[in-house]
């Protein structure tokens, strides 16, 4: 997924979050646990006089996707396919967003979790919209600002005299700057254009010389259609962009209710994604076979570039640092893109994650 989607959607959220509808801020539309739990309901109990070897009923859970199925949720439908839910009890449905967006998804109650990125809840927090990242998907940051090879752009201080192609955020020129700065670079010196969500390999043959992707999807794309890009990431020139994206979520209503059901989750859902570590070629498989209209060479390619970075030099997968998190916050605090310092301890937890 290029990033004039997922880092459209993550960082427009982060910005207008409150005008996006997010739901009640207390994640709770009333009514009994298991119609406002995320769909984690579980069917009742074996009646007295029923066989004592019944089959045990699973719990239902639905996910939310933060975009169109890609090798970021790999570890989500391997947990599924090789059983490893059905192992902790759990019938898990993984499904696409909608106009909605899973940050809203979850904070209303219609899914139990969601795919999310540190930036929008960041905002999410300050909003009061009591959602919790409960896991890091990817370790680091594998996004940043890629241009054709001809395009000569090899530091940041070469984005003068360029075209970038971005969405019209705010965010986007902070994060440029940030990187161009310690370079000796003029952030006022780069031509911005409005291209939405417009193809990059398009938008590069067209109109502009850059743009911001994430190297696992467009990037590897690219080396399969033979166009090399230079890809300046974010996290090698600036440590505070360094965040996590994306990142699993669930609601606080949903840890206060069900917490061993989180628990259950994530131990699920660490096996899969270890799983895509271990076996990149046989999680890529999972991945096609499950989302067939996806390119299967671009899966198995993007699926062993991103493979090592799911966990990386982590403890363990899904292993959150706090001082990510305030970093992060404190930069778009101090550029004035927040207007409170953000509560970091109650964002994100490692609570629920299986020990080594």
């Amino acid at each position: 997924m290029g990033v004039t989607k997922v880092l459209k959607l993550s960082l427009t959220c982060m910005l207008v979050f409150a005008i996006a509808g997010c739901g009640n801020s207390n994640g709770n539309s009333g009514g009994n646990a298991a119609e406002t739990a995320g769909n984690s309901t579980t069917a009742p109990e074996t009646t007295a006089g029923a066989a004592t070897d019944a089959p045990k009923e699973l719990t239902k859970v639905k996910i939310a996707l933060d975009w169109t199925p890609n090798t970021n949720h790999t570890g989500l439908y391997a947990a599924k396919e090789l059983g490893y839910y059905e192992e902790e009890g759990l019938d898990v449905e993984i499904v696409q967003p909608g106009a909605a967006g899973s940050d809203t998804m979850v904070t209303s109650g219609e899914a139990a979790f969601g795919i999310s990125a540190q930036e929008a809840l960041t905002l999410a927090r300050l909003q009061k919209v009591p959602l919790v990242s409960i896991a890091a998907i990817i370790q680091h940051n594998t996004s940043g600002f890629a241009a054709p090879k001809d395009r000569n752009i090899k530091t940041p201080k070469d984005f003068e005299g360029k075209t970038y192609g971005g969405w019209g955020s705010p965010a986007e020129e902070a994060a440029m700057k940030a990187i161009m700065d310690p370079e000796g670079g003029d952030v006022k010196k780069v031509k911005l254009v409005n291209i939405g969500e417009a193809d990059f390999f398009t938008a590069v043959k067209r109109d502009i010389d850059f743009a911001w992707i994430f190297y696992a999807w467009t990037g590897i794309e690219a080396e399969l259609r033979g166009e090399p890009l230079d890809m300046l990431y974010l996290k090698d020139y600036a440590p505070q962009l360094d965040y996590y994206t994306p990142v699993l979520t669930t609601s606080e209503k949903e840890i206060a209710e069900h917490p061993e059901l989180v628990k259950a989750f994530l131990k699920a859902t660490s096996k899969g994604y270890q799983y895509a570590i271990d076996q990149p070629e046989e999680a890529a498989a999972i991945l096609t076979k499950a989302v067939p209209e996806l390119d299967p060479k671009l899966v198995l390619a993007s699926q062993k570039w991103l493979s090592p970075k799911y966990k990386d030099d982590a403890v363990r997968w899904g292993e959150q640092k706090s001082e990510v998190w305030q970093d992060y916050a404190d930069w778009m605090y101090g550029l004035k893109l927040l207007d409170q310092p953000l509560d970091v301890p109650s964002t994100f937890t490692n609570e629920f994650l299986p020990a080594n």
